[in-house]
């Protein structure tokens, strides 16, 4: 145990300045996001719309993200990665707290749809603006532990989101409308806050004209040939992953009200528990990949959780469905910062920003065609046998995306050298 603290303690004293300026903001805006994960949906239904509704704003979001991620990549490769997230900062912020006082159907799609554009400028320079700011051995760990700042972050946000509301109303004495929608004003206070942070990191743009002239579309398929095909790759594994997870992870706070029928405190207490164990998992992935690998720990991390979605998606006893929830939470996310890793390594800098805006782009396209097919089969099918259809749905989905990326980055060396050949 000393060993495994004195190693996180040594990783975090060699990141540099603006590394922990971007983990101080990634934490107040995963706060913010954290609160309006938790308690948004329910908001939807105290306005007096279906969950059909529910799907819609989230497949408005998504859509929003899947469309925009790639030319944001595109930008932030060529103007810097801190313009690029103080934009999507500002504005997403300004987005939530819209989304938080305004009722109209359209506008409710609206700023849903401007929600999803700009968080898509921060979620795909930070990976490439902590790789920019890191060596290849902090990676693993560097970005490991930004998973688990966000997953902390969204544990303060879903606990803070579900207990506020609760004593907005049972306390204070407010409408459940209200009491909600100022729980929600506060978490756009926690986004706008992060724009500080941001603030102060120091970029330095290293762009000589043979970059700028490479990173033209017109050239960026020639020059970078096997970088794209690199990116094609992992993306059609994102692809089917996102396809799965937009049928479950949007609703699964609905899960919970609708078939155990719970309080708003409880589902953000069981949701932080999901995010808390999602962080231990994060911290433990890296020694995963010292024994076994990068892409057999992902594949082992994944599988494993499968069992864990069964069990929450067939059980009607609240306690077995909290600990399928927690521990396949925790299984099927540890991977994440493990395949970031790889993909950040494999490309060459200048298309970092384009390589984790393709991945994250498909992976939104899952949430927003599946959004709405969530939503409809349980509506039809009911709080159990429809969950138990979607979670069926999600786990064959997981099984197949996993064996994908097992058969097709079994053997990473290989795309390293013909990186090295081809770097220039």
């Amino acid at each position: 145990m000393s060993s495994f603290v004195g190693e996180w303690s040594t990783q975090f004293k060699g990141y540099n300045q603006n590394v922990r300026l971007f983990l101080v903001g990634s934490t107040l805006a995963n706060i913010g996001m954290g609160i309006f994960m938790i308690i948004y949906n329910y908001y939807i239904r105290e306005l007096g719309y279906d969950d059909q509704m529910n799907g819609s704003v989230i497949a408005m979001q998504s859509i929003a993200a899947a469309l925009l991620l790639l030319p944001a990549g595109i930008l932030s490769d060529r103007v810097g990665r801190k313009k690029v997230i103080l934009i999507g900062g500002l504005f997403a912020a300004t987005s939530l707290l819209l989304r938080a006082t305004l009722s109209l159907e359209v506008l409710l799609l609206g700023t849903a749809f401007l929600t999803g554009a700009f968080m898509a400028f921060i979620q795909v320079s930070s990976i490439p603006l902590l790789a920019e700011n890191s060596t290849e051995k902090q990676r693993v760990h560097l970005f490991s532990f930004n998973f688990a700042i966000i997953m902390i972050a969204n544990v303060v946000g879903n606990t803070l989101g579900g207990t506020l509301s609760d004593f907005f109303h049972y306390i204070v004495g407010m409408s459940s409308l209200w009491s909600i929608r100022l729980t929600l004003l506060i978490g756009a206070a926690f986004f706008f806050s992060a724009v500080i942070p941001f603030l102060k990191v120091r970029e330095e743009r290293k762009l000589t004209e043979k970059n700028v002239q490479e990173r033209s579309l017109k050239k960026l398929f020639t020059t970078h040939n096997h970088g794209i095909k690199i990116i094609l790759l992992f993306a059609v594994a994102q692809i089917i992953i996102g396809f799965g997870s937009g049928l479950v992870i949007p609703y699964l706070n609905l899960y919970f009200v609708d078939r155990f029928e719970i309080s708003h405190t409880l589902v953000g207490l069981i949701l932080s528990g999901g995010q808390a164990m999602t962080a231990v998992a994060l911290l433990i992935g890296p020694a995963v990949v010292n024994k076994v690998g990068e892409v057999r720990a992902v594949v082992m991390l994944q599988l494993m959780s499968i069992p864990f979605l069964l069990l929450t998606a067939y059980t009607q006893n609240l306690f077995w469905a909290v600990f399928g929830f927690l521990f396949r939470q925790a299984l099927m996310n540890a991977g994440n910062p493990i395949q970031m890793s790889l993909m950040m390594k494999s490309v060459d800098d200048s298309i970092k920003g384009l390589a984790n805006s393709v991945g994250q782009a498909v992976f939104m396209l899952g949430w927003a065609v599946m959004g709405p097919v969530s939503t409809t089969i349980v509506m039809v099918h009911g709080s159990y046998t429809g969950y138990a259809i979607v979670f069926t749905i999600t786990s064959i989905l997981y099984v197949i995306g996993t064996t994908y990326f097992f058969f097709v980055f079994r053997n990473p060396d290989r795309f390293n050298k013909k990186l090295s050949h081809n770097a220039v």
